[in-house]
């Protein structure tokens, strides 16, 4: 389930300038998950970031939304562990 609440609430640290929002791909049926994520990072506006938790490392994901958005996302690991990857998708 994707997640609306700021990211501090979800314990990870928040940038003061700008609005950070969860998104925990993790219970997310596989089949819907790209559009979900999709549909979470078009709603983002320049400036915000979606903060993205994953049980793996989403490479094939990465690829299609530097593709799709080009220099409108901007792509950040903050976390690389077994079972909980955590990647910043900031709107540019």
């Amino acid at each position: 389930m994707a997640l609306e609440q700021p990211a501090q609430e979800l314990g990870h640290r928040r940038p003061t300038n700008e609005a950070v929002y969860g998104f925990d791909a993790r219970g997310i049926a596989h089949r819907f998950r790209h559009s979900a994520i999709f549909g979470a990072f078009d709603a983002l506006q320049a400036g915000e970031t979606m903060r993205f938790v994953n049980d793996h490392d989403p490479l094939p994901l990465l690829a299609q939304l530097e593709n799709r958005y080009g220099d409108g996302v901007k792509i950040e690991y903050v976390d690389r562990q077994p079972g909980a990857v955590v990647i910043d998708f900031h709107r540019c």
